[in-house]
């Protein structure tokens, strides 16, 4: 999956539309229902969120302030209600602003196009993981850490808005080889960060997936771009294990 991607993406691959019309179960990495859920929505909202009495300017260094500071100036915003945000939860909120001023949105993203389809026709929809398990990927992190992932979006941001349609033309077209260069190069400059947010869940995912492959109807599995690509992900895991994979 590309998570946000435009209208001019649309109508998908028929290769695409054909795998999903076989399968009866559509995976992903959330169950949309879980995510969209009140409970959810607010947990989210206060794990994402600084302590009452907290700001911003106490848990992260001065240069990352200034770099937030001119980020937020950019989009128009004010920085006030930001500054509330935990530094993870700021990194992932701004980037998203950014994709959204390049025409990507959420709802057009594959993911929730395929759950829409899938709940529109009654069939079973399963995730990987739990909301919960998510955001703990992020909040667990120490403030060093949530620091360095704050910067590292920041200075970022330049290149990952100009790369939004190369990484989403790419995956259009099927180039793997493409897709891994955009979505991994700069994750893999960060061990740390690429090991608790790619390495620990894909091997977390591998036997759920392959669980799949006894079942009498295939399934539909759909999982970020970054998660399948490189010598870590899900495809070269299951190449390792023998099994033989084709690119329709």
């Amino acid at each position: 999956s590309v998570h946000m991607l435009s209208k001019d993406y649309y109508p998908l691959s028929p290769s695409l539309d054909a795998a999903f019309a076989d399968a009866d179960l559509l995976i992903e990495e959330l169950d949309f229902a879980e995510m969209m859920a009140p409970e959810a929505q607010l947990m989210l909202l206060t794990r994402g969120m600084l302590p009452a009495g907290q700001s911003l300017d106490a848990v992260v260094s001065k240069p990352t302030l200034d770099l937030v500071s001119a980020r937020v100036a950019a989009l128009g915003l004010p920085i006030e209600p930001l500054k509330r945000f935990k530094p993870w939860a700021l990194a992932l909120t701004l980037l998203a602003m950014e994709w959204k001023k390049a025409g990507f949105e959420p709802d057009l993203g594959l993911d929730r196009h395929f759950y829409d389809l899938a709940r529109g026709l009654g069939r079973a929809v399963q995730g990987l993981e739990t909301v919960a398990f998510q955001v703990s990927r992020f909040d667990e992190m120490s403030m060093v850490d949530q620091d360095r992932m704050l910067v590292q979006s920041l200075k970022d941001v330049e290149t990952e808005t100009a790369e939004v349609k190369t990484l989403a033309d790419a995956w259009q077209a099927g180039d793997a080889a493409a897709v891994e260069r955009v979505v991994l190069r700069d994750l893999r400059n960060d061990a740390q960060l690429y090991r608790r947010l790619i390495v620990e869940r894909n091997q977390a995912w591998l036997p759920k997936v392959e669980a799949l492959f006894n079942r009498p109807k295939p399934a539909f599995v759909v999982v970020g771009a970054a998660h399948l690509v490189g010598p870590d992900g899900l495809l070269a895991a299951l190449r390792a294990k023998g099994y033989t994979l084709e690119q329709r």
